[in-house]
């Protein structure tokens, strides 16, 4: 069971200063060290705390899930306008001009946060962005009416262990992209996700008991189920995100892991736009 204090969430000493990431995609790494192992990912107009400076790194804690690791300092600013708009399209480029044929300045995923400042014809003006085409954003507040709908839209995404991005995911980070897509916001670890969210489902082994978006879990790993049978997850096995019949994802995990360890229902109708759930409201401020 983790625990709230966990340094992967606790807050790190000292005081902070906002600040927005500026790049596509920024890495959250363990150390700060651009060879250290990833933690996670942070996408364009996301605020993170910064605590302190080390070379070219800085130690920082995410607003949005309240991870905590290294990041390059290059990557941030300081906090600018809230954004206005999110990233409806899988992907989508960000230009220097409102004209396809202009220079790209960066890719943005499915999530970023833009702040529109003004369009011309098909392009909105978005704040240390550039101008992204106004057919690829939503409102901050929108949301999709289905998670899995989402997710499967990640199917054959390589798998990238701490990734969160639209070319690159692990797991947790495929099921927390498409439940904060319908406005849930789920921790960014499995052990997490399995102890903060949603309900136990008690007899999940039972034929027919699970449902589309029901998460499944191991030790260490966890998938979305697509209908009663089919499980959707990034995992190593495929090194993407793939669609497979659940048995057959538990008769190879067994061989070379471990069973199941569970499965949980996530109530969207329930906890859709709540401002700061619980677990969040609970780890070290």
């Amino acid at each position: 069971m983790p625990e709230l204090t966990d340094s992967r969430l606790a807050r790190p000493a000292g005081e902070s200063t906002v600040f927005d990431v500026v790049v596509g995609t920024a890495a959250v790494r363990e150390s700060p060290d651009a060879a250290a192992r990833l933690a996670t990912q942070v996408l364009f107009g996301e605020s993170v705390d910064v605590f302190a400076r080390q070379g070219g790194f800085s130690r920082i804690r995410c607003h949005r899930d309240h991870y905590v690791g290294w990041m390059r300092s290059d990557a941030l600013s300081p906090a600018i306008a809230p954004p206005t708009h999110k990233v409806a399209a899988l992907r989508t480029f960000a230009y220097a001009a409102p004209d396809l044929k202009s220079p790209v300045k960066f890719m943005l995923s499915l999530g970023a946060r833009v702040t529109v400042t003004s369009t011309d014809g098909d392009y909105a003006s978005c704040t240390q962005a550039g101008w992204v085409h106004t057919r690829h954003l939503a409102s901050q507040d929108a949301r999709e009416a289905d998670a899995v709908s989402v997710a499967e839209r990640y199917l054959h995404t390589p798998y990238l262990w701490g990734g969160r991005d639209s070319l690159g995911l692990d797991c947790t980070g495929l099921t927390q992209q498409a439940f904060e897509a319908v406005g849930v916001l789920l921790p960014r670890d499995s052990d997490m996700q399995c102890a903060w969210t949603g309900d136990d489902i008690a007899d999940w082994k039972a034929p027919g008991a699970l449902k589309r978006g029901d998460l499944v879990f191991w030790k260490g790993h966890v998938g979305i189920m697509t209908d009663s049978e089919h499980l959707l997850h990034a995992n190593a096995w495929h090194m993407a995100t793939a669609r497979e019949p659940l048995e057959e994802a538990i008769i190879r995990v067994r061989t070379q892991y471990a069973e199941p360890i569970g499965a949980r229902r996530i109530d969207v109708d329930r906890l859709a736009g709540q401002v700061v759930p619980r677990w969040m409201a609970e780890t070290v401020a």
